[in-house]
């Protein structure tokens, strides 16, 4: 999926990988760097192999087309680390994962 990375009147058409699995939205170190994105906290992560690393987090205003603009937290990636749309930056957009169709789709939700 392509989006669009905005931070301080720069942008960044960037492709990411779909990752429901993932927590948070990554973004590799050339775009962060472009960008110039503060980190804000550094935070301990678990991989799926039960590797614990650690990551810089920060937030980016990130564009989907079609879906409009949103604040989302971001994981800085280390060298040679891909970008991800993780599963939080997905629910503030209001969309879902469906894995047989292996495409997004609006989420139906709930009011209380």
């Amino acid at each position: 999926m392509e989006g669009v990375v905005r931070r301080e009147g720069r942008a960044v058409r960037v492709r990411f990988l779909v990752d429901s699995g993932a927590t948070y939205t990554v973004l590799s170190e050339p775009i962060w760097k472009e960008l110039g994105p503060e980190p804000k906290v550094e935070t301990e992560f678990l991989l799926a192999d039960g590797t614990a690393i650690r990551r810089r987090v920060s937030e980016s205003l990130l564009e989907q087309p079609g879906y409009g603009e949103r604040h989302t937290p971001v994981v800085l990636r280390e060298p040679g680390d891909g970008n991800l749309l993780g599963a939080v930056t997905l629910e503030v957009f209001g969309l879902v994962l469906d894995p047989s169709r292996r495409e997004l789709r609006p989420m139906r939700t709930l009011t209380v």
